[in-house]
C-alpha cells in the first residue's frame, strides 16, 4: 500500500483474486476514473496520471487478470475480452464506484468501447489511447510476434534492454535511466530471475484466435457516438492508422482529439499534452453536469 492509493481485492465471477488500484480523493463530488491498461500491461502504467487526477477526483486502475498482482487463469482461453468485461463489471460493483470516466490503453480502450455499447449505464465518458474501432494489421502483427515470449531476464538491466528491443521505436527519445523505469513497470522480481509481470499464456491467446483478421468496432462505436470522448494518438503509431482517427473525428464531430509527437504505440500518458488534454477534456465535462 502507498500513501496515495489503496490496494484492493475482489473475486470474480470464477473465482480468480484480481487486483487494483484505489485513488481516494476525499470529498471530491466529480465522477470517478477508471484506467485500464493495454494488453501485456498493469495497473502500474497509470500512477503518474492518478497521482496528479487524485487531487480532484476518485481514480481505479486494475491489474486484468494474468497481469501484475491479479492471479493467473489457469485456462489460458479466458484471456479475451468478454471474460475482462466480467472483471470489469465486477471491479465495479466491488468499488461502488458508477458511472465512470473511463480511460483506456489499447486492449483498455478496446474494453472501454464494448463497454459503451453494451452497458452505457456504467459509463459517463471515455478516453482512448491510441486505440479506435478499427486495428491497424501491422501493429497487430508485430504485438502477436511477441507477446508472452522471451519473458525472463537475469538482471533488471537485461530487462530494460529486452523493453527497448520490443517498444524502442515508440519511445525513440528514452534514456537509459527511463528505459530502467520502464522495465519496472513492467516486469517484476521472481526468486533469481526478473520475469515480464504477466502470464505467458496470454500470448497464446493473442496467436490462437484467427489469422489475418482485426476487431471491427466501427458498429459499437456509432452506438455511442453521443458519449463525450477524447482520442490520443501517438504520431507513429502503428496500432491507430491516421486515415481511423481522421475517419473517427468525420463519425463524431464533436470528438476531441491529440496526436503526440515523438509516440508511437502508446502514448505513457505522462506527456505534457497528453496531462493537459485530460485535464481540459475532465474539466469540460464537469462544466457541461452543472
Amino acid at each position: 500500500m502507498s500513501d496515495a492509493w489503496q490496494d484492493r481485492y475482489f473475486a470474480s465471477a470464477d473465482r480468480l483474486r484480481l487486483y487494483y488500484r484505489d485513488y481516494p480523493s476525499p470529498g471530491s463530488r466529480r465522477l470517478p476514473v477508471l484506467c485500464l491498461p493495454g494488453l501485456t500491461r498493469n495497473s502500474r502504467d497509470f500512477e503518474a496520471l492518478a497521482r496528479h487526477l487524485q487531487a480532484g477526483q476518485r481514480v481505479l486502475s486494475p491489474d486484468l487478470r494474468g497481469r501484475g498482482r491479479s492471479q493467473h487463469d489457469p485456462n489460458w482461453r479466458n484471456y479475451h475480452p468478454g471474460t475482462y468485461l466480467a472483471d470489469v463489471g465486477g471491479l465495479l460493483a466491488d468499488a461502488g464506484a458508477g458511472p465512470v470516466v473511463l480511460i483506456g490503453t489499447s486492449l483498455g480502450g478496446i474494453l472501454g468501447m464494448l463497454i459503451a455499447a453494451t452497458q452505457p449505464q456504467l459509463l459517463a465518458a471515455l478516453v482512448l489511447n491510441d486505440i479506435g474501432p478499427e486495428v491497424d494489421g501491422e501493429g497487430l502483427r508485430r504485438i502477436t510476434g511477441y507477446v508472452g515470449r522471451n519473458s525472463t531476464a537475469s538482471t533488471w538491466a537485461e530487462a530494460a534492454a529486452r523493453a527497448r528491443e520490443v517498444n524502442g521505436s515508440a519511445f525513440p527519445e528514452l534514456t537509459e535511466a527511463q528505459w530502467l523505469a520502464f522495465a519496472r513497470r513492467t516486469w517484476t522480481q521472481a526468486d533469481d530471475a526478473v520475469r515480464l509481470d504477466m502470464d505467458p499464456m496470454i500470448g497464446e491467446a493473442i496467436r490462437a484466435a484467427p489469422s489475418g483478421t482485426t476487431p471491427d468496432l466501427w458498429p459499437a462505436f456509432r452506438a455511442f457516438a453521443e458519449l463525450p470522448m477524447l482520442v490520443i494518438r501517438g504520431a507513429a503509431s502503428d496500432i491507430l492508422s491516421e486515415a481511423t482517427f481522421d475517419r473517427m473525428q468525420r463519425e463524431k464531430p464533436d470528438l476531441r482529439r491529440l496526436t503526440v509527437a515523438g509516440r508511437g504505440h502508446a502514448p505513457m500518458l505522462d506527456e505534457p499534452g497528453c496531462v493537459e488534454a485530460i485535464d481540459a477534456f475532465l474539466a469540460a465535462l464537469d462544466q457541461g453536469s452543472r
